[in-house]
Formats: C-alpha cells, structure tokens, sequence
C-alpha cells in the first residue's frame, strides 16, 4: 500500500507564500503524473496543478504565475511552492500520485490533505 505524507499547510497572510510537500512511501517504483488538488469549505475538489514524470507542469488558470509545482524523483516527493496567496486560495490541499511499485503494477494515492488558510 502507497502511502503520502503531506506537509507544510497553515495560516499565512494575504500575499505570502508556503511551500506544501507530499512525500511518498518509499516502496516506490516509479511516479508517473502527480498532481495537488484543493477543496474550499462547501465546493467540489479542484485541480490545482500536475507535473509528468518527465516534469512538466500544467496549472490551473486561477494560481498560473503564482504556484509552482515540482518533484524530486529520488526522494518520490511532490512539491507546491505557492506565493502571492489570496484568502480564495484558503482550502484543504491534497496531493495524488499515480505510479507502480514494480513493473506491471499500478497505483493512484491520495494524500491526508493539509490546511492551507490565507487571511486577509
């Protein structure tokens, strides 16, 4: 079983930044697409932002320009660096990894969520 730590989430000013990470348990063969998604008080699970094994990226319009999302293979961890945070950014993050653990197999993770809240 594939288990992602999350890390990172918390209370920050408007206009600040925080660096969420979601680390993968280390019976890993390889990640293939990971991605973060959010879910604010009362709305569906969105899509924040995904990166391919060969690491390119793919954001949503609304954190274009301000999130950056990366991922260190040897340490199978997913990084969302966010700046210039806007209180519409306040949500619960959760990071998803899709990969194998050896050839043949196939995974899709969900991480625990982690709090991010943006005052104004």
């Amino acid at each position: 079983q594939v288990q992602l730590v999350e890390s990172g989430g918390g209370l920050v000013q408007a206009g600040g930044s925080l660096r969420l990470s979601c680390a993968a348990s280390r019976n890993i063969f390889t990640i293939n697409t990971a991605g973060w998604y959010r879910q604010a008080p009362g709305k569906q699970r969105e899509l924040v932002a995904t990166i391919t094994r060969g690491g390119a990226p793919n954001y949503v319009d609304s954190v274009k320009g301000r999130f950056t999302i990366s991922r260190d293979n040897a340490k199978n961890t997913v990084y969302l660096q966010m700046n210039s945070l806007k209180p519409e950014d306040t949500a619960v993050y959760y990071c998803n990894v899709q990969g194998s653990r050896w050839v043949g197999d196939a995974f899709n993770a969900w991480g625990q969520g982690t709090l991010v809240t943006v005052s104004s």
